[in-house]
């Protein structure tokens, strides 16, 4: 997943999956070949959650000596994500998520990032199999993000296979466990019920979660050769490269403005 001469940015939420990716890269670092990691923490503005979980990356990139730089959506968008949410709480994760890739890329970029390293562990990567398949949303089912289009810096996945209890094992193991908030807006959201329902499902029937990630590969081959997704376009109004004629921060940011 990483070469020689990479620029790593590392999404670094200050969680425990983000701090394992981090610390785990910061230990296999020397034995790189010129390989260069920055962190790079996206400060939503959410209250009461975000401000502790910033505080958090910055303690554990200081005490790395890793380079770490913090963008806000106040200073990116406009306006914090509170604010963007007032009367329209049950779609935080859709416009959290589209405004956080935009804002995680834009920083990648302005520090000339070749790879962006998420801490999407194994359950996850089920979840959003389960998800795709829920919403019958082939593109997004098949879509590989180590393999996106070159308009895109390659997206890797270090701990995809690696379970969210193996992970939290790691950290008290490591002493790197910290008790922090969980986000307010968790509750609205379609993944939190799938996580439940595959964590008693996983339970229940131990590789669940990674037989689901061995069908989306299957799926994956089985499409190789059909056309699912749409050519890559520009969007009208910023430029950036997108499926339509207008990329999702252009439609949320329209919507906002409603």
């Amino acid at each position: 997943m990483i070469k020689p001469g990479d620029t790593v940015a590392l999404a670094l939420s200050g969680g425990k999956d983000s701090t394992a990716l981090t610390s785990v890269l910061s230990c296999l670092l020397p034995a790189w070949e010129n390989v260069h990691l920055i962190a790079i923490t996206i400060d939503e503005g959410i209250a009461g959650y975000r401000d502790e979980t910033v505080r958090a990356a910055d303690e554990l990139t200081a005490a790395l000596g890793i380079e770490h730089h913090t963008v806000s959506f106040q200073d990116l968008f406009g306006n914090n994500l509170d604010t963007f949410l007032v009367g329209r709480e049950r779609e935080a994760c859709t416009v959290c998520g589209i405004l956080r890739k935009k804002a995680l890329a834009v920083a990648a970029e302005q520090y000339d990032a070749t790879k962006i390293a998420t801490g999407h562990n194994l359950d996850d990567e089920a979840q959003s199999v389960l998800m795709n398949t829920f919403r019958g949303d082939l593109p997004r089912l098949v879509r590989d993000a180590a393999q996106e289009n070159a308009c895109f810096i390659p997206r890797i996945k270090p701990l995809s296979f690696t379970p969210e209890k193996e992970i939290a094992i790691y950290l008290m193991v490591n002493n790197a466990w910290k008790v922090l908030p969980e986000c307010p807006y968790t509750r609205f959201a379609l993944r939190a019920e799938v996580r439940r329902m595959l964590t008693k499902l996983e339970y229940r029937h131990p590789g669940t979660m990674l037989h689901l990630i061995e069908t989306k590969k299957k799926i994956e081959r089985y499409c190789a050769s059909v056309h699912v997704s749409e050519p890559i376009r520009r969007c009208r109004e910023c430029g950036d490269p997108c499926s339509t004629d207008l990329c999702q921060v252009c439609r949320i940011r329209h919507s906002l403005d409603r």
